[in-house]
């Protein structure tokens, strides 16, 4: 250490994996030590303490060195704690506060997305620094793309913000700080934890099986995106950059009052069906982990496509609603059908001996609008619903996309552009050579707290099919698909 620092009284319990102290030099009156005992491993946070220098929202470190028994860090003194500031409110937070606290450790996860992974995040290491709310505490954290070694202490996190890849030993990637943070923000909304223990086993069993309750009586997408935070599969779970832009999205009033009225009509079934994740066991293959996303996938689509039902249905009261056994449904108005079937789980190796495409497909629906048969043969249009990682290795969502046959083709289809499940025809299409089948709608992600632009254009084409007036497109695909899917 280049400072001489006067170390003074002990400030609360051990802080993680040391004791901190008050502290102060003659350029920092009032800063805190925090000493970590020369334990395999406990040199982590030291070796971190560069790395993390500037990072937008993480206590800074001033000043490190070591004694004879401990590696010591200087930090600035926080105001308070996290963890502190909600025992002090002793009540679920207002939305507002709750949301501004929310948005400045979501910074702090995206700023450290790729980098470093907390592995330990909570309220105790969330700490309110010049009137920012900063991440600390970073004990048992790895960089992001090291190999971690066997004195990282797998198993020194807090049991009731652990996820479920922590309690099964594998590898913790930048969507378990994610999950913490879905349960913080739980903890802050709800006034109490999604799982509450009290055992060891008991946390356990609830992360790894457990659904945790509905979060009721916030807005939906706020819900919605605590919700999807708890996912028990990682690749599920919203990436650390988006968790900024949900977070203000959840907040917004719309614009849309139709929209805005659905989000209220649709807040208690959203809550409900949130209760119905369930995750795999510890030792699950790669087969269950699939089973966990296709369980994510499915309960997704279902509020898409209820948030579609609903709004059409709002506008136009008039159309008879029919619900398939298999929970699909159609809507009819003046003989033209709007149509959503629910996710089907896609197999491991569906393509048909054609040459698969560079992602995976979990689960897979179509949305189509079908008329009476012109006198040209056209009987309306039909998209594919695919959950995959289209456009980023592992992070999965649902896109929209559609088919065509080759120009060069004398056939013709009656639907333009038409669906198709993922399978020879679509392999042929996605396939970087030249087959029959093309791709006619670029892979667009359909994000389920901004629905106005797949509502308002589905719509629109079952309003045209209603008036007789949806026709085959001029040009096709009408949109260029190149680029929008990973080769």
């Amino acid at each position: 250490m280049q400072r001489e620092w006067v170390i003074g009284e002990p400030i609360g319990d051990a802080a993680g994996f040391g004791r901190v102290f008050r502290a102060s030099s003659a350029d920092y009156p009032d800063a805190v030590a925090k000493f970590v005992p020369k334990m395999p491993g406990a040199e982590r946070e030291l070796l971190l303490a560069d790395g993390l220098d500037g990072v937008g929202n993480v206590v800074p470190i001033i000043e490190s060195g070591e004694t004879q028994d401990d590696w010591v860090l200087i930090m600035p003194r926080a105001k308070k704690s996290l963890l502190a500031h909600i025992r002090e409110y002793g009540a679920p937070l207002p939305i507002e506060d709750a949301v501004a606290v929310l948005s400045d450790v979501a910074t702090a996860l995206a700023n450290l997305d790729g980098r470093v992974v907390h592995r330990d995040l909570k309220p105790a290491n969330i700490l309110l620094l010049n009137s920012r709310w900063c991440v600390a505490d970073f004990g048992i954290s790895r960089y992001a793309e090291a190999t971690t070694a066997p004195d990282t202490r797998k198993l020194a996190w807090t049991a009731p913000y652990a996820a479920p890849e922590q309690w099964r030993a594998e590898r913790a990637t930048s969507a378990t700080d994610v999950y913490a943070f879905g349960i913080i923000a739980f903890e802050m909304l709800a006034s109490h934890r999604p799982f509450q223990g009290p055992e060891w086993h008991d946390f356990r069993e609830q992360h790894l099986h457990a659904a945790p309750p509905a979060l009721t009586g916030h807005p939906t997408a706020l819900a919605a995106l605590v919700e999807e935070c708890l996912f028990k599969a990682p690749a599920a779970r919203p990436s650390a950059a988006n968790l900024l832009v949900r977070l203000e999205r959840a907040v917004s009033v719309t614009s849309n009052s139709g929209i805005a009225a659905l989000q209220e009509a649709n807040r208690a079934e959203i809550a409900r069906r949130s209760a119905t994740d369930r995750a795999a066991s510890a030792s699950r293959s790669a087969a269950e982990r699939r089973a966990d996303l296709a369980d994510a996938a499915g309960r997704i689509l279902t509020r898409i496509g209820d948030a579609l039902k609903d709004a059409v249905m709002e506008a136009a009261p008039s159309a008879a609603l029919k619900v398939w056994p298999s929970g699909g449904w159609t809507l009819t108005l003046n003989e033209a059908e709007l149509e959503f079937t629910l996710a089907t789980k896609t197999a491991l190796e569906p393509w048909g001996g054609w040459q698969p495409p560079a992602f995976d497909v979990v689960a897979h629906a179509a949305i189509g609008v079908t008329i009476p048969m012109d006198r040209y043969g056209y009987k309306g249009r039909s998209h594919s619903l695919w959950y995959c990682d289209a456009q980023e290795d592992g992070r999965y969502h649902w896109f929209e996309t559609a088919f065509m046959l080759s120009p060069f083709q004398a056939r013709t289809t009656a639907r333009v552009p038409f669906a198709r499940p993922p399978g020879i025809e679509a392999a042929k299409a996605i396939w970087n050579g030249i087959a029959e089948f093309q791709v006619a709608w670029p892979f667009t992600e359909v994000h389920l707290d901004d629905l106005g632009e797949f509502i308002n254009r589905w719509a629109g084409w079952f309003a045209a099919g209603a008036q007789r007036a949806l026709q085959h497109p001029t040009q096709i695909p009408e949109q260029n698909p190149q680029g929008s899917w990973r080769r």
